[in-house]
């Protein structure tokens, strides 16, 4: 039996149970975090059969290869990682792929794929203009 200071391990997923990381950039200040944490909570409740994961490039933690190896070994044998970037940049286009090549790596009997950045999605472009859009106040009259 485990400790209060031990985690339980994960219950291991059934048979091609989806893995998700959903990857931010980081920051220093932990509240940045918080908007990030609320998408991935979502996304958990809509998707109960997925393990989803909150990742971070910098700063915080886990790191996307913690969070890739724990999704390895809780059994996901296919995990997406998106990330959470309005640009695509170098992180990227070169760190992360890097990385990802480094999770190929160490756990080939996963299949890792990289989904393009948020940013490149049309409907997150129309959220970001509607909401743009509605900032100015109507004039009056």
């Amino acid at each position: 039996m485990a400790s209060d200071n031990q985690a339980l391990p994960a219950p291991r997923p059934a048979a091609d149970t989806p893995g998700l990381i959903l990857l931010a950039h980081g920051a220093r200040d932990p509240a940045w975090a918080a908007p990030f944490e609320r998408v991935a909570a979502q996304v958990r409740a809509q998707r109960p059969g997925w393990r989803v994961s909150l990742a971070y490039l910098e700063f915080m933690t886990p790191d996307l290869l913690t969070a890739g190896t724990l999704l390895a070994a809780q059994g996901c044998t296919r995990v997406t990682v998106l990330p959470l970037f309005l640009g695509v940049g170098g992180h990227v286009r070169r760190d992360v792929p890097a990385l990802l090549a480094q999770l190929h790596t160490d756990h080939p009997g996963v299949r890792w794929q990289l989904a393009p950045a948020i940013g490149d999605d049309p409907r997150l472009l129309q959220a970001l203009v509607s909401i743009a859009l509605g900032a100015v106040p109507p004039q009056p009259g």
